[in-house]
């Protein structure tokens, strides 16, 4: 196997790269998904700020909470009421005053206040509730917060959509470059006719499949980084969610590789990646919906790829972390390379023959 028979026939596909859709639509698609789902979700899906609140006391408080436009407060008849809705993140943050509590503050008391806070609720509601309350806390009483506050979190801090969305849109990514691309160009080749000339000349048909399975690789590689960095994702680790994408890249671009070496035509390729599209595509839906039971996306091959970019990028764990399913990702890879050499050898001997 010659590097430079391999890169000739990398360089030719380069060259004619623009010219093909599938190319086109592969760099595109993730940069417009990106754009128009963290538009979406960072305008009509911006987080309200919803405060519970029970005031036995009639205080001044809950009047000059309800004055800012931007803070939804809903008066509850009981505290119990109150840090269960909460609990079920009903509301983002729920606040009890004890009875007597503006007295106490004028009287240069220190009266405690709870505020609860719910798992899912963001960081940045949780600041600017307790900014408010302090305000209206002050407003009552001097300059100084006359008040001990006491700060109460149910359950895990939740992630915002727009993160929840990466693992989709990484997805996207890799398999637009990783199987579209190499797959593509390989039954193109096949159509054209261009894979008989390989049999007289001094390119093998395996020199053939290696620059194809490279040209899906940098591509997947790129675009699925691009996309971490449009979405800023690409975690306190970058160097180690890198590593990963290129596990990522090579176990697509393989797949990419596998479906153009058992696709006669177009319309066969088309009919494969319609077929398996639902197979591939399901590991990125369990991040979308985190009440599904997580161990049946490991069915999938996909989901030891995705998963690792999920924990290294998202939420900022260790490679280390994660080394069990990047090695389920490369075992998959070297038996998908296994499988599409045993193919590539019945293709030279069918084009041969053809």
């Amino acid at each position: 196997m010659s590097a430079i028979r391999i890169w000739k026939v990398l360089q030719k596909d380069l060259a004619l790269g623009p010219r093909s859709p599938f190319l086109l639509m592969a760099v595109l698609l993730p940069l417009v998904l990106t754009v128009v789902l963290q538009s979406a979700f960072g305008t009509l899906f911006a987080p309200r700020l919803r405060l519970a609140l029970f005031d036995p006391g009639s205080s001044a408080i809950t009047a000059a909470l309800e004055r800012p436009a931007g803070l939804e407060v809903t008066v509850l008849q009981s505290a119990e009421t109150l840090k269960r809705r909460v609990e079920v993140n009903d509301f983002d943050a729920g606040l009890v005053l004890p009875p007597g509590f503006d007295e106490a503050v004028r009287g240069g008391q220190l009266p405690r206040l709870s505020l609860y806070f719910a798992g899912e609720s963001y960081a940045s509601n949780r600041f600017i509730i307790q900014a408010m309350v302090l305000d209206a806390v002050r407003a009552i009483g001097r300059e100084d917060a006359p008040a001990e506050v006491q700060l109460v979190t149910f359950g895990e801090e939740g992630i915002p959509l727009s993160l929840r969305l990466v693992p989709m849109l990484v997805f996207y990514a890799l398999a637009m470059a990783g199987i579209f691309v190499p797959g593509s160009s390989l039954v193109e080749e096949k159509e054209r006719g261009t894979l008989m000339a390989v049999v007289v000349s001094p390119v093998k048909i395996s020199e053939v499949l290696v620059a194809k399975w490279a040209l899906g690789f940098s591509l997947a590689w790129g675009l699925s980084t691009v996309t971490l960095l449009l979405n800023q994702a690409l975690g306190p680790r970058p160097m180690e969610a890198l590593l990963v994408l290129a596990v990522a890249a090579s176990l697509t671009s393989m797949l990419g590789l596998l479906v153009g070496v058992l696709s006669k035509d177009s319309a066969m390729l088309f009919g494969l990646i319609k077929g398996t599209g639902l197979i591939l595509f399901t590991p990125a839906l369990f991040y979308l919906f985190p009440d599904w039971p997580q161990w049946a996306a490991q069915v999938f091959p996909l989901y030891w790829v995705i998963e690792p970019v999920w924990r290294v990028s998202v939420l900022g764990e260790p490679v280390s972390g994660v080394w069990l399913e990047l090695m389920v990702a490369l075992v998959i890879t070297t038996a998908v390379l296994g499988l599409a050499l045993w193919l590539s050898a019945r293709m030279k001997v069918s084009t041969e023959n053809s």
